[in-house]
């Protein structure tokens, strides 16, 4: 299975649509919340290619991008073997 992160805010509904997608898949993921640990906000940043909306996505190293990019690789069944489940 591949290596799944995510930058979050508590009180982001993209956010929560993103894990709810990875929890309804049983990916397992980890979540860094930068409202919390506000520290990693620059390291997301800098992961992002300047992006700093959140959420924002990588699996296995890559920039995914945001929720509605993932969606969208949802939609086009390209998230699954990205995710190794294929």
């Amino acid at each position: 299975m591949s290596k799944v992160e995510l930058y979050t805010k508590r009180h982001c509904p993209f956010c929560h649509r993103a894990i709810a997608l990875l929890k309804q898949k049983g990916v397992e993921f980890t979540e860094y919340p930068i409202d919390v640990q506000p520290e990693l906000r620059d390291v997301m940043i800098e992961r992002a290619n300047g992006g700093w909306t959140v959420p924002q996505i990588f699996i296995d190293e890559h920039h995914v991008g945001g929720c509605d990019d993932m969606m969208a690789l949802e939609a086009e069944r390209k998230l699954d073997p990205m995710l190794g489940l294929a």
